[in-house]
């Protein structure tokens, strides 16, 4: 069912703004262009550098945050591998060069970008906007942004074909798992206080050197050897959103609803100062045509 601004906005109120909103951005704070990566060395896979998450059960949601985090429940996930890093700019451009897939840019402004907030979004995603097919300079060890979630489905399929091995996104259910560590009913992997110097998000609106994407493993990965689960960029997950989905009672590796109008990313981003949006229960409801300079993902293979 396709979703109209006047829809999504009476569906999800003023917190979706948050992927957008942030303080005026400093050069300091975002990709330098020029120069371009070599064509020949980026046009194949590099093999994905992925933890094992062992198969048993977690608690899922929040008792004490979001409604649709509710009711918290024991789901039972089975053996899967994840990434431990946010596909990259330069794993990304590997399949740009690979495929002819298009390349990460500003086109038509997805519904998020809407009500007066196309100038904000533009300003804000002109950095990371590939030029000639290529990365931002100096950013290839970033995760990639502006992609939707079908390029990251796409992304996908070609690693698949390339290592003759499953390779798809990451159930919301697994997500959790994976980006809570082993841990059970904590806010964050670390424990239930923020913590600056474990995750890439705004401390404070007004701290400039706090803006813009981080090169992955820059900060602590949590037990499972997995970073960037606490900020940096939100990232996609496989499932629709459903804001009952928790009441019904799928206990056993769930996949989502089967249909919905709205797409879910997790993990939050550099743009956020509501460290709320960090936990690792929290759920993230976007269009699904939704792109932005603070959305990424990262990979799941079968065990």
């Amino acid at each position: 069912m396709a979703v109209t601004v006047t829809d999504f906005c009476a569906q999800v109120g003023v917190r979706y703004w948050t992927i957008l909103t942030v303080a005026a951005v400093t050069n300091a704070d975002i990709p330098v262009r020029g120069g371009a990566l070599a064509l020949g060395t980026m046009t194949s896979a590099t093999t994905p550098n992925l933890a094992r998450i062992p198969a048993g059960d977690f608690l899922m949601g929040a008792a004490d945050a979001e409604e649709d985090e509710r009711p918290v429940h024991r789901v039972y996930v089975s053996e899967f591998f994840i990434g431990r890093f946010p596909v990259t700019q330069d794993e990304y451009a590997r399949f740009i060069h690979a495929t002819g897939h298009p390349a990460p840019v500003i086109r038509g402004l997805p519904l998020i970008a809407h009500g007066g907030r196309d100038m904000l979004f533009r300003e804000l995603a002109d950095p990371y906007a590939w030029q000639s097919r290529q990365p931002p300079p100096g950013h290839g060890g970033h995760p990639v942004v502006l992609v939707r979630y079908d390029d990251a489905l796409a992304y996908c399929r070609w690693l698949s074909d390339t290592l003759s091995r499953s390779v798809r996104l990451p159930t919301e259910s697994e997500w959790e798992k994976a980006a809570r560590g082993g841990t059970e009913g904590l806010r964050y992997p670390w424990g239930n206080d923020i913590d600056a110097s474990r995750g890439n998000f705004l401390t404070d609106p007004s701290l400039k050197n706090q803006r813009g994407t981080r090169s992955t493993g820059t900060y602590t990965p949590n037990a499972y050897g997995l970073y960037d689960v606490c900020g940096n960029v939100w990232e996609w997950v496989s499932d629709w959103y459903s804001g009952e989905y928790y009441g019904l009672g799928e206990m056993r590796d769930p996949r989502g609803p089967e249909s919905g109008n709205m797409r879910i990313v997790r993990g939050g981003s550099w743009v956020n100062d509501d460290v709320s949006m960090l936990r690792s229960a929290y759920r993230h409801k976007v269009p699904p045509d939704t792109y932005a300079y603070s959305i990424g993902f990262r990979i799941v293979c079968a065990s």
